[in-house]
């Protein structure tokens, strides 16, 4: 029995508690938040599934904290599998909840679920063992050749499906982490000129009409506020209301009555403005970029490189959408659905960031050779 107490104290002691703090703090906020928007709508099941998954995904990842983050590596094809499968099986057997255009979602009977969010965590895998292998090599043409496509993969594959947000999300985690193993910035360079210079042809033939009138709209919210400027015009109706302090928990005046669009899911974070004002959306901001700052600060810790990378993968997951997700909310970027990490409603996305939060977890638990336990 002594042995088994022991083990449990070397866990809680080798476990980075601070990051898990953080997280357990930005998810009880998230469920807040989600009741608060949700209550017009006479349930609770938004609320319940919040707070089950956060749960859940506590309980997952302290469990995939357990074992070493080289033993994932390890098994790189298996997340290959799990991560890309799914996504197409959408292609064929998807479809799309109310609210939304592109059938990313499969309908699993007691469950939806959407495969996109678990293949972010699978690509953090695959591509960080990918990215160790040939570190030494990786400004070889040849060798750089084929981390590229590994890298494009998820991005043509999510975009494709037509969710341009989380198609953006892939490629700002595919840059992060390529600049993080070493990749020269002349390729940077080369890479960033070829897309400002193919910019109108993806503008004009790739986008469709909706996506070109919401950033048209940007410029000019009030000239349309009953068509593509509707959604973040109201937003910013609901965070002027909200001003330094807010209107209250449960008293946002848009919120109580259901008058943000998505105000529980992509426009959580208005939905929080209204009622906690400037005070409530800097809290938010606050915790997020800690949970980055403490992956960053684990990666730094870490003797492995391939360690080092899913940090640097986790990090650009929540980074970029925080930035992708608060910039369309104040009207500074197009909506093109981005959920806030660990504060919008989605059992399917909260659990995801919590499989994430178990990988940067275990590399912190195995950041060294090896982890001493005292009682062994």
């Amino acid at each position: 029995m002594g042995r088994f107490l022991g083990r449990i104290a070397d866990f809680i002691r080798e476990t980075d508690k601070i990051m898990l703090a953080l997280c357990l703090l930005a998810s009880g906020y998230g469920v807040m938040a989600v009741f608060s928007a949700t209550r017009n709508d006479g349930s609770i099941r938004d609320t319940v599934v919040q707070a089950f998954c956060a749960f859940a995904g506590i309980g997952a990842a302290l469990f995939i904290s357990a074992f070493s983050f080289t033993e994932y590596l390890k098994r790189w094809y298996l997340a290959a599998l799990f991560g890309a499968v799914p996504v197409i099986l959408t292609f064929f057997i998807g479809f799309a909840p109310a609210g939304t255009d592109d059938k990313a979602w499969l309908d699993l009977g007691f469950i939806t679920v959407q495969p996109s969010e678990f293949m972010k965590i699978c690509f953090i895998i695959t591509f960080a063992a990918h990215l160790n292998a040939v570190k030494p090599n990786i400004n070889k043409l040849k060798i750089l050749l084929p981390v590229c496509l590994h890298g494009a993969f998820p991005v043509v594959l999510i975009f494709v499906q037509g969710d341009y947000g989380t198609a953006l999300v892939f490629a700002v985690m595919v840059i992060v982490m390529l600049a993080c193993a070493g990749v020269s910035w002349k390729y940077f360079v080369a890479a960033f000129s070829s897309f400002v210079i193919a910019s109108p042809f993806f503008y004009f033939f790739v986008l469709n009409n909706e996506h070109r009138a919401r950033i048209v709209s940007l410029f000019n919210l009030e000239a349309d506020i009953q068509g593509d400027g509707y959604q973040q015009y109201r937003a910013r109706v609901a965070l002027a209301n909200g001003g330094f302090s807010g209107q209250g928990y449960l008293n946002g005046s848009l919120t109580k009555v259901g008058g943000v669009p998505e105000g529980h899911n992509d426009f959580i974070f208005v939905s929080i403005g209204e009622e906690l004002g400037f005070l409530g959306c800097m809290l938010v901001v606050i915790l997020l970029a800690a949970i980055c700052l403490r992956a960053l600060r684990v990666s730094v810790v870490c003797r492995n490189d391939s360690g080092k990378l899913i940090c640097i993968g986790f990090f650009a997951m929540i980074f970029a959408q925080m930035v992708i997700n608060i910039g369309m909310c104040i009207s500074l970027l197009p909506v093109i659905g981005i959920t806030l990490p660990f504060f919008s409603a989605g059992g399917t996305s909260l659990l995801t960031l919590f499989l994430g939060v178990g990988l940067v977890l275990s590399v912190y638990k195995h950041r060294n050779s090896r982890t001493i336990y005292l009682h062994d």
